[in-house]
């Protein structure tokens, strides 16, 4: 695709985008606490994959250039994980709301920072290792492991973010031989059908008026995605990465505000360690290229 840097309007898309993510995230911890989980990802996946082919479709040389990889076994591996992570993620807003949840899944960058040596032989100096270590500290201090019953559902959050850290550096690997098209093309159309294999079993009818909240999600799921491509046109990422983290903000507000959940002290101290740590990471991923 052809890019400007035009990075005050690639910042505002991206606070767009954050926010329409957050939207989905709420509408999802709703569905996915009246129905079956697998279910509502399956019709969400449905939509993405109908946006999926139709970009494909409306970019030179169509469906056949879009799914023509060297890798199929990875890229088929990509959509499924993520997939398998959105389940995953779901679950854990419907066990332990959108605050906590989002709290602990912004460790993801420094999981790819960590993993991304041993993976993918890029170098990790002292000081992005640091970082690591001080937004693992921050999950320590939002789980409180010990200084409490220990609950269980507050890993699922933990296990969506190592899913998702592996995603992105598999995102990473493939992007080596093949086009960002490429890959998105995958990701959606693989997920859908495995989604579909997966939540026919779980088909459950839906009251009519949920079907509006369903429409909702379908809907912020295809404006999210279209509004992050339009932020990668705009802006290079190394400039408008860090303000992903608004996510985080939008998403516990909601959680407050929609659903009742409260923040706790320890939630926020973690919280901002693991974003600070975040922010360096990217900082000095940028100043390494």
């Amino acid at each position: 695709m052809s890019q400007s840097n035009n990075i005050p309007l690639g910042i505002a898309l991206m606070v767009a985008t954050t926010f329409v993510f957050s939207m989905q995230d709420g509408l999802s911890r709703y569905l996915a606490g009246e129905y079956n989980t697998i279910m509502v990802v399956m019709i969400r996946y449905w939509f993405f994959a109908a946006f999926v082919i139709a970009i494909a479709r409306r970019n030179a040389g169509g469906l056949r250039r879009a799914a023509q990889t060297s890798q199929p076994v990875l890229q088929a591996l990509r959509g499924l994980l993520l997939a398998a992570e959105i389940c995953v993620a779901v679950i854990g807003f419907t066990l332990i709301g959108l605050v906590e949840s989002h709290a602990v899944f912004a460790c993801y960058p420094l999981l790819i920072a960590a993993l991304s040596g041993p993976v993918l032989g890029e170098k990790v100096g002292w000081r992005r290792w640091l970082a690591i270590i001080v937004g693992l500290v921050g999950i320590l201090i939002i789980l409180q492991p010990g200084a409490r019953v220990f609950d269980v559902a507050s890993i699922v959050p933990l296990v969506s973010a190592a899913m998702f850290a592996v995603y992105g550096l598999l995102t990473r690997y493939v992007a080596r031989r093949d086009r960002a098209a490429t890959s998105f093309f995958w990701t959606g159309t693989t997920g859908a059908v495995a989604m579909t294999v997966a939540g026919l079993w779980f088909w459950e009818p839906m009251a009519r008026a949920d079907w509006i909240y369903m429409a909702a999600l379908c809907v912020t799921g295809v404006l999210g995605h279209w509004l992050l491509i339009r932020v990668y046109e705009v802006a290079e990422a190394s400039a408008v990465q860090p303000f992903a983290y608004l996510q985080l903000v939008f998403a516990s507000a909601l959680g407050v505000l929609a659903f009742g959940e409260t923040l706790q002290s320890n939630v926020i101290v973690g919280a901002a360690l693991i974003v600070a740590a975040g922010l360096f990471t990217f900082w000095r991923e940028r100043q390494q290229r």
